[in-house]
Parts: C-alpha cells; structure tokens; sequence
C-alpha cells in the first residue's frame, strides 16, 4: 500500500457516532424552505421540511404547515430550489479514506463512517471478506467496541453503523473474486452460533454460496435468526437459488458481479435473481462493474422493493490512484478502477453512494425519487428499519440531504445535526 498511509494521516478526525439500530439522543431541531422535498409518496415542489428533537414534524407543501410550526418555518433554511432527499443507507462497503474494515480498529471505523457521510451516507453495515475465522471475530469485537462508545456521544459526525455484513467465507472457489480463496471454508452454522450469543443483532448480513454443501442449512439458520442471507461469490444454478430461496435466501450481492450468469437453458444464479421477487438484488452503479443496459433491466424487473444501490468500497475510496490491499490481496486503483494486480479481477470500487445516486439519475433515467428508494428507503426495508429512517416521513429521524439542481451534495443531517 504504497501511497495509503500516507493518504490516511489526512483522513477526517472528526468524532464519528455509528451506534448499532438507530439511536435516539440528540436534540437536532431545524428545517429547509424553499425546495423540492422527496416524500414517500410524492415529490413536492417548493416545499418544505421541520424537524424537531431530531425527528420530522412536517415534510410537504409550505401552505400545509401547521400554525404551531410556523414561527420554526419562518426560520428554516433557504433551499435555493435545490433537493431534498432521505440520507443514504449503503449495505455493502468495505471501508474508505484509507481504512478497511478488516483493520479491526475502533478508530478506523470512525475515518470510515465520516468519510462516507461526507457523500450522504447516514448508515451502513460494516463489510468483512473471506478471512479466517479470527480475523472475523476481531472485526466483531471491533464493531461492538466502536458502538458501545458511539453511544456516549451526543454529537453524530458520521455514518451510523447498523451492523456488519459477512461476505464470505462460505462462498465458491469457482468464484472468488477479489476474496482471498485461501480463506474458504465450508458452510457452518457453528461460527455463527458462537457470533451470534456473544454479540446479539451485530450480524445482520451473510454472503454465501447456496449450492455449497450444508449451505442450505446454514441460510436456514441465518433466516430463522433474523439474519440476511445473501447469495453471492456463487456457482448456483437457477435451481439451487430457487431452493435456497425456499429455505430464506432473500438476498443477492453485487448481482451480475461474481455469479453464475444469465443463460436461455439455463438461467443460473442471474436469472433466478431477475424472476425471483423474493430476492433483493444489489448493484454497484458505476457503469463499469454493470453495463448501463443491465442496470436498466434490473429496474425495470426488480420493482417490489427489491432493488438496492451499494458501493462496495474499499479502503481506496476517497483517495485516488495508486497500491491498496483487499483482504491480504494486492489491488491497484487506475482511473478510478480497482482491481486485483494478480489476474486483474475487480476488488470492490472507489464509489460512493451520491455518485451511485446520480449514476442513477443521469445514466440510466431514473426519476430522483426512484433513484432514492434504491439508496435510502429499499436498504431500510432490508434491515428492518424503515420506520425509523429511508424516507422524508413526518416522525421518522432527520436523516436528510440537500442537494441542488445538479444533484450535487451540499449539506447532510443525522439526526438533524448537521455533519456537512
């Protein structure tokens, strides 16, 4: 990592508060005039948003707000006409500005949460790779550690950590990707078993390969215990997918990315994701890991919530071209692509989540309030969250970006604190 030390002794010091399900201190109160205001269920022009002890108390038209919240009308914020949206909730992310997730460190965790709320992710899950069972165990206690003293803190600076995501190490050695195949192992629940007692809810995710032996158990397990299972780094026919799904699977990592594809005899792991609307299908929109035509034929199939932007960033993000390391794999970065210097295999990307969501928007034709269901408002359905945080929602949290005309980000809340 020629250039990423050095990068990282620059990154963001700020204190950065990511407890594990939506906390609720913070006294945040404030608002944005003057802009149109993404609801649930509408857009709204020249509309309005108040909120108040860190909760929306009004989000529409600016003729609808209600006599006692007017005097806090009057002193909201000029949105110039730009966009107001939920904050982003990125499910799938490695690290960034030089730390990785991997790294186990507390304070790493905290460069990396404030890093990605500097582009408008206000939550994310934590994601592992293919590493030994220790190595695992270490970015657990890393995130408990990290979450226990974030919920001291009365002042949010960064993304909220809403668990970790394990990718691997139960996935296929027919396809690795950039997971270090060394660190396969056989699908078992046993791990898990352990994980989950001696850290309750932490886990929230798991990819794996569903057609593995005992696999199917393991999804098993990992559904009847409120955990994702995600099918990804996969050989799986339609068939297996199709029986996994029937024992919990509901998840599909980096879809299209690493997974037996698309066939017209035989579907594959592809095209049980595009038919299966009991799985939500992730992408990675930066026109290099899917073509913008595949990413365009997942919106157009995957509609029932079912759809979900990721960045699956690595430490490189935010910092530029040059030599990284993902999970003890040599990566180079070269015009914003990161691959493996050995075989040349994508590892992760240098994304974040507001070039996604306008990836989105300008690429592939998206209304922005399309495009904000797939960053904000489908993750938060995933993960069980969707009361609290996903929308512009009267009483759900002031989690809230203001972009303008040109969906450039000027302004992030948590909370309705303001982090930028």
């Amino acid at each position: 990592m020629n250039n990423q030390s050095a990068a990282a002794s620059q990154a963001l010091s700020a204190e950065v508060r990511n407890p594990s399900i939506v906390t609720e201190h913070g006294t945040g109160s404030g608002g944005i005039r003057n802009a149109t205001i993404v609801t649930e269920h509408r857009t709204v022009p020249g509309g309005i948003v108040l909120w108040q002890d860190g909760r929306i108390t009004y989000a529409g038209p600016h003729e609808g707000v209600p006599a006692g919240l007017r005097q806090a009308a009057g002193q909201a914020l000029d949105g110039s006409g730009g966009l107001v949206i939920p904050g982003f909730i990125d499910m799938h992310v490695h690290g960034g500005c030089g730390h990785d997730f991997m790294d186990a460190d507390p304070e790493g965790y905290k460069a990396i949460a404030a890093f990605h709320a500097r582009h408008g992710t206000t939550g994310l899950l934590a994601t592992t790779v293919t590493a030994a069972p220790e190595a695992l165990l270490r970015v657990l206690e890393a995130a408990e550690a990290r979450q226990r003293a974030d919920r001291l803190a009365q002042t949010p600076t960064g993304a909220e950590l809403y668990g970790v995501h394990l990718e691997g190490p139960f996935i296929s050695p027919k396809w690795p990707g950039a997971q270090n195949p060394a660190f396969i192992a056989p699908p078992t629940a046993a791990w898990l078993e352990d994980w989950s007692q001696r850290f309750p809810g932490l886990i929230r995710m798991m990819t794996l390969a569903p057609e593995q032996p005992g696999a199917l158990d393991v999804i098993a397990w990992l559904h009847a215990n409120g955990i994702i299972a995600a099918a990804g780094h996969t050989d799986a026919t339609y068939a297996d997918i199709q029986t996994a799904a029937g024992r919990g699977l509901s998840h599909a990592v980096h879809t299209f990315n690493a997974m037996r594809g698309l066939h017209h005899r035989e579907p594959g792991t592809v095209g049980a994701v595009l038919t299966d609307p009991r799985l939500c299908a992730e992408v990675i929109a930066d026109g290099l890991h899917v073509s913008p035509p595949c990413i365009q034929l997942l919106t157009r199939l995957k509609t029932q919530h079912n759809l979900v932007l990721i960045t699956d960033a690595i430490s490189a993000a935010g910092l530029g071209d040059g030599d990284y390391s993902l999970g003890g794999l040599d990566v180079v970065v070269k015009d914003g692509a990161a691959r493996l210097k050995k075989g040349g295999a994508l590892a992760g990307s240098t994304l974040t989540m507001i070039e996604a969501f306008r990836f989105m928007v300008r690429e592939i034709g998206l209304p922005a309030q399309d495009a904000s269901a797939l960053a904000s408002g489908n993750p938060a359905r995933r993960l069980g969250l969707y009361d609290s945080v996903g929308s512009v929602t009267e009483g759900k949290l002031a989690d809230l970006l203001l972009l303008d005309a040109g969906l450039n980000l000027h302004q992030v809340w948590k909370r309705g604190q303001k982090l930028l």
